[in-house]
């Protein structure tokens, strides 16, 4: 298993693309796939502020603005993930709207994520200081799975934070 953080962030957004895959199947238990969704990305997100930003932040070629960019994406994809959390019925046609925007937001970002920062650091952040990211971020990710950060009461204060 690697760990170094780039491949662990990435290896994270190729599982949210799985989730979105298995989302939009109407045979799968949506409710079950949701939770486990609802709980990486949210993890995921803040284990990236938490550990991984701040230190990038440091490295030649990653600039403020970038890193600034993408808390302000997960701001964006965390408010798409509530208002999905908060439609009940996962068979109704605005659970699928819902859907569709959360995974547009997701997506922008994963895209620009790793056609900016992640790219610019793996150019310019050494292997050994990617691999104590990466130890500091499954650390952090995981602590904020074992607390439960993807249920519904945590989102919504989540995303009322970050609006103030």
């Amino acid at each position: 298993m690697t760990t170094d953080v780039l491949d662990l962030i990435l290896a994270d957004h190729r599982r949210f693309e799985d989730l979105f895959r298995d989302l939009r199947d109407r045979t799968n238990d949506r409710g079950k796939l949701l939770d486990e969704l609802s709980t990486r990305l949210v993890a995921h997100a803040e284990a990236e502020e938490a550990e991984v930003y701040p230190a990038l932040r440091r490295f030649k070629d990653i600039t403020d603005e970038e890193v600034e960019h993408g808390a302000e994406e997960h701001a964006e994809g965390n408010e798409e993930l509530l208002a999905l959390l908060e439609i009940e019925d996962t068979e109704s046609d605005a659970w699928e709207e819902q859907l569709g925007e959360l995974v547009k937001a997701v997506a922008h970002h994963l895209d620009e994520e790793e056609r900016t920062i992640l790219s610019d650091a793996r150019e310019t952040v050494p292997e050994a200081r990617r691999a104590e990211l990466g130890a500091a971020f499954v650390e952090a990710r995981d602590a904020r799975i074992e607390a439960g950060c993807g249920e519904l009461d945590y989102v919504r204060d989540l995303v009322a934070r970050t609006k103030k």
